[in-house]
């Protein structure tokens, strides 16, 4: 078998992400915040996890009111975190590893203390003013339309000194960028090839949609085909780093996701975030039925095969459920948060797996065997490894952005500080590092820190996975998703029961060619034995997994 994923410029086909909030995963010098030097220290850690890919949440100067998503300097680093210095060395010590390093590219919007707007604001004649966007009259109710519905209650702001207003889809305090205006699509494009010199491989995109169309109006956010911007972004990363990827966070209708691609010829995104996948995966949870997952699944658009899904169960943001009905939305909170505190926004949870899982050590190893398993590249957020908890009494997105929990401990071997001084709380209660941390886990043969440390050595001995076609089997059990991965004539075998109770079934699995086949298990000496027909009957346990190759009876 031809492992073009160890050595093709399309890396990310089969890679396995890891985002990090840098400010809670390391404090190195007692101040109470991450830092930089904090996170160069824990690489080995991420390499012997298995992670190929870092993902830096945003690292830039900001007042620090959406954490880290207001941003004052395109090219600087907070210096709570440290250095451009100590990035590069970051950089260095990861690909030192195998680990390439990708960090958000946030420029829908910038922070009200930026510079630019700071001058914006100062005259309607101001060089500066067009690269915001303004209206001089009173605007309409848009109160549908905001991002956050509990904070704002419309996406334009006045401002007093000039008498007009200003667009910002997300909070006040971050006007948004107008792309209409080269000079803003210069220095973003400027600002990508600064921290691709630097290092980085490339960039998770922030809020995609925005930059391609104006929410507000319904018309572009840039003069002519708006997803020419997209294309132009994707071209100046090729040329500046060939094995660059785009991987962008596009929660749109299936419908719309394909031309984000770049549709057939894949010139715009190489990846996106399958937020479609994620929630019917939540759905199917709640119901114990996998239809809803089978669905999604199905129902992804095809794609150029340079291009990737990226598979995930949980983010740094609100785990939303903005896709699904109104009642489908109600039977997630009811399974998986149904008191007010664990909502949020009125359509997404603020809660980590485990403890919606209600601690099911079965159900919870269940769900990150489908999540690497699935037809696509796994993403983690720092701390599922271990089974993190949240920190409910949090606001919103913060009750998952707690610090990262290394050992027993007041402090959880995260900062030296006085937990009075951390930038954020340890998670309380069962959850906390008392409980779960990677000091116990990481020598236990039986913790989830090994079990997913297994399954990411599986993914990436079964390329088929990141790199393959996906098709599902059919068998008898609506609780079950049975489905294979085949790429270059070798064939992965996945079986997921989502319920409680136990189940038997019989598998169809579609044969190469005549012969002899069985089932040989990936993670244990073992195999199932397969009729001429491609048939054979297995048993599954509650929220029982199970991962086969299709192999020749006779090697």
């Amino acid at each position: 078998m031809s492992r073009m994923a160890n050595t093709s410029d399309v890396w990310w086909k089969d890679a396995v992400i890891y985002c990090v909030d840098v400010e809670t995963f390391q404090d190195s010098d007692g101040d109470g915040i991450g830092d930089f030097s904090g996170l160069t220290s824990r690489v080995d850690y991420l390499a012997e996890l298995g992670i190929t890919c870092l993902w830096l949440m945003p690292f830039y100067p900001t007042p620090d009111r959406d954490d880290g998503y207001d941003i004052t300097d395109l090219f600087g680093v907070d210096h709570r975190l440290g250095t451009h210095g100590d990035l590069v060395e970051l950089i260095r010590t990861a690909g030192d590893r195998g680990i390439r390093v990708i960090a958000d590219l946030v420029v829908n919007h910038t922070s009200d203390r930026h510079p630019w707007f700071k001058e914006a604001r100062r005259s309607k004649t101001n060089r500066y003013r067009d690269y915001y966007v303004w209206r001089a009259d009173p605007p309409p109710d848009t109160s549908d339309q905001v991002v956050f519905p509990d904070k704002e209650d419309s996406i334009w702001e006045h401002d007093p000194r000039t008498g007009e207003w200003y667009l910002h889809h997300f909070y006040s305090h971050q006007p948004d960028l107008n792309f209409a205006n080269p000079a803003v699509r210069d220095e973003i494009a400027k600002s990508m090839g600064f921290w691709l010199q630097l290092g980085l491989a490339g960039f998770r995109v922030d809020a995609v949609p925005f930059l391609v169309a104006d929410v507000e109006t319904g018309g572009d956010a840039v003069p002519g085909d708006p997803h020419e911007y997209l294309k132009a972004l994707r071209a100046f990363l090729g040329r500046r780093r060939g094995d660059g990827v785009l991987l962008g966070e596009v929660n749109l209708p299936r419908s719309e996701q394909r031309q984000y691609f770049g549709g057939a010829a894949g010139d715009e995104l190489q990846m996106q975030f399958d937020f479609i996948t994620m929630q019917s995966l939540y759905l199917a949870l709640a119901r114990q039925d996998a239809r809803p997952l089978s669905k999604a699944l199905r129902g992804r658009p095809r794609i150029h095969p340079d291009c990737q899904w990226a598979t995930f169960v949980r983010n740094h943001d609100e785990l939303t459920l903005d896709k699904l009905s109104d009642d489908e939305r109600q039977e997630v909170f009811a399974a998986f948060g149904p008191e007010p505190a664990m909502q949020v926004f009125g359509r997404g949870l603020k809660r980590r797996v485990p403890p919606m899982l209600a601690g099911d050590p079965r159900r919870i190893r269940m769900l990150y065997s489908l999540l690497f398993s699935l037809p696509g590249t796994p993403t983690l957020y720092y701390g599922e490894e271990i089974g993190m908890g949240e920190d409910l009494a949090a606001e919103g997105r913060m009750a998952v952005r707690t610090p990262m929990q290394w050992e027993p401990g007041r402090t959880g071997g995260f900062s030296s500080a006085t937990p009075s001084r951390l930038v954020q709380r340890m998670v309380p209660d069962g959850y906390g590092p008392d409980h779960v941390n990677v000091r116990d886990q990481i020598r236990d043969p039986d913790s989830l820190w090994t079990f997913v440390q297994t399954l990411i050595r599986a993914y990436r001995d079964c390329p088929e996975l990141g790199w393959g076609d996906f098709a599902e089997l059919r068998q008898p059990q609506r609780s079950v998703l049975a489905h294979t991965c085949t790429w270059e004539g070798s064939t992965v075998v996945a079986v997921h029961n989502l319920a409680s109770e136990p189940v038997s079934l019989e598998l169809s699995v579609p044969l190469p060619d005549d012969g002899s086949w069985r089932l040989e298990d990936v993670f244990v000496l073992g195999a199932v034995e397969l009729d001429n027909g491609g048939r054979a009957a297995l048993s599954l346990d509650g929220y029982d997994h199970r991962w086969f190759r299709l192999v020749e009876a006779t090697q």
